[in-house]
């Protein structure tokens, strides 16, 4: 079952901004017990690690393709977690994936997207040039 709801995506102008928002639909599912990890996927390729944060989160990663544009952060107490995107670009465009890991430790999650089970369903980023 999907629990995990990705919001957010749209058409945006490059070199603009976007937020994406994941959250659990699941009232028993606490994101604060998970570290939650961004991939996306573009038509044709491999789906890409973009970003991930601990569980209290104190600790991030990001891939070299988004690093000093995108952030991620979340907020425990409203189940939420974020990925802001600054100055996109085109090859940006993607369907974008929330995931999560449970986890006791205060560990990021991992860039394997065969290390998760728990998934969203995506939302379109598309970014015009």
């Amino acid at each position: 079952q999907v629990w995990l709801v990705e919001s957010g995506g749209g058409l945006v102008q490059a070199g603009n901004s976007l937020r994406l928002s994941c959250t659990s639909s699941d009232s028993g599912r606490a994101l604060s017990l998970y570290a939650m990890t961004w991939f996306r996927q573009a038509p044709g390729k491999p789906r890409e690690f973009v970003a991930t944060t601990n569980r209290n989160d104190g600790k991030r990663n990001y891939g070299d393709s988004v690093k000093g544009r995108f952030t991620i952060f979340r907020d425990n107490a409203n189940n939420m977690v974020y990925l802001d995107m600054e100055s996109l670009k085109p090859e940006d465009t993607a369907v974008y994936y929330c995931a999560a890991m449970l986890t006791l430790t205060s560990d990021y999650g991992p860039t394997n997207t065969h290390s998760y089970t728990d998934w969203g369903r995506g939302t379109q980023v598309t970014v015009s040039s």
